[in-house]
């Protein structure tokens, strides 16, 4: 259920990423005799690195929440498993503590995501 909710907005926020690529560069390649692939490889795709790591970042929270919502439904041990069941027997320590480990989780996710892209626009600017 993660990926799925993921897929569709990386998808989107990529495709919207590649069609807003600037027109003139591509044009002037063109003019050079660059095939499609060099177009993708050299201008397409580092143009839209910022995008990449912005979708990156989004989907952080929506694989989180798609998770955790499949395991309410079908789960018989995890996080969300713990949130449903406290909620059933009223155990709000059981609850507010699998919370805070997903906000925990997602927090160093988010951490690394950007380690990532320090180290690709430290790099891309050397």
């Amino acid at each position: 259920m993660g990926v799925i909710i993921s897929l569709i907005v990386t998808v989107l926020e990529n495709l919207n990423g590649f069609l807003k690529t600037d027109k003139e560069i591509i044009k002037m390649a063109k003019t050079f005799k660059a095939n499609r692939f060099q177009i993708l490889t050299k201008i397409v795709l580092p143009a839209n690195i910022s995008t990449f790591i912005n979708s990156l970042k989004v989907n952080i929270g929506l694989s989180l929440v798609g998770v955790i919502s499949g395991e309410f439904l079908v789960s018989k041990a995890g996080l969300g498993y713990l949130i449903v069941y406290g909620g059933q027997v009223f155990k709000l320590d059981l609850v507010m503590t699998s919370v805070i480990i997903l906000g925990i989780v997602a927090g160093i996710m988010y951490g690394g995501v950007l380690l990532l892209e320090k180290f690709i626009l430290k790099s891309r600017t050397s």
